[in-house]
């Protein structure tokens, strides 16, 4: 989908969404695992917020020394970050750049959705939280997922089709695994999901990614 006013104001809501909603965590709730391996809902908040900080130079190095592995130098940064700021410092971070223009590349404003949208559930979905994402955003999210997405994140769906039980989406082709359209979104992310959270055909193999 092209980078229309739709799609931006939907990254800013979203954003808007997470602020409120660790607004009012406590210290555990910042301490609490997320679903990326590794981080709690701190680091999480330190690596959606890593591009209102990162200078183009800074990522550029952070790659070099991460030998070009973006998830090693994104971890890095991540630990690094909460340790350098506070939480409220995070969050403030977050708050002051809702309407920051950051896109990833070849991702346009789709993909800072998709991003911040992901990132979100890890936190909601880890924490056991009733938050779900608005239908209309999810929708765009999963609507602009190709190929290459699910592969950057390990997914094998060779065989399998995704169908969504509270929307009108599927994905894949072969034995059906059913779900809320949040969960198979972070099924297709490479997230390791609660067990019953899906139903139907073990076939797909899910790989857990931060």
């Amino acid at each position: 989908m092209a980078d229309t006013p739709e799609v931006r104001a939907a990254v800013a809501a979203q954003r808007r969404d997470l602020v409120e909603l660790l607004g009012g965590f406590d210290e555990a709730q910042w301490e609490a695992p997320s679903l990326c391996a590794g981080w709690r809902v701190r680091e999480v908040v330190a690596h959606i917020t890593m591009p209102y900080r990162f200078s183009l130079p800074r990522f550029v190095f952070g790659m070099i020394k991460a030998r070009g592995d973006f998830n090693r130098m994104a971890d890095r940064a991540a630990r690094a970050d909460t340790t350098r700021y506070s939480d409220a410092e995070l969050l403030a971070s977050l708050r002051d750049n809702v309407d920051h223009p950051w896109k990833p590349p070849r991702g346009g404003f789709v993909g800072a959705l998709s991003h911040d949208v992901i990132h979100g559930l890890d936190i909601v979905v880890a924490l056991g939280l009733d938050h779900p994402v608005p239908a209309d955003r999810l929708r765009l999210v999963l609507d602009a997922i190709e190929p290459r997405n699910v592969s950057y994140f390990g997914v094998d769906l060779d065989g399998v089709r995704l169908r969504a039980d509270d929307l009108d989406w599927s994905y894949g082709e072969g034995a059906e695994l059913t779900g809320n359209a949040q969960h198979l979104l972070l099924a297709l992310s490479g997230r390791t999901l609660p067990t019953g959270t899906l139903h139907g055909s073990p076939a797909a193999r899910f790989t857990r990614a931060g």
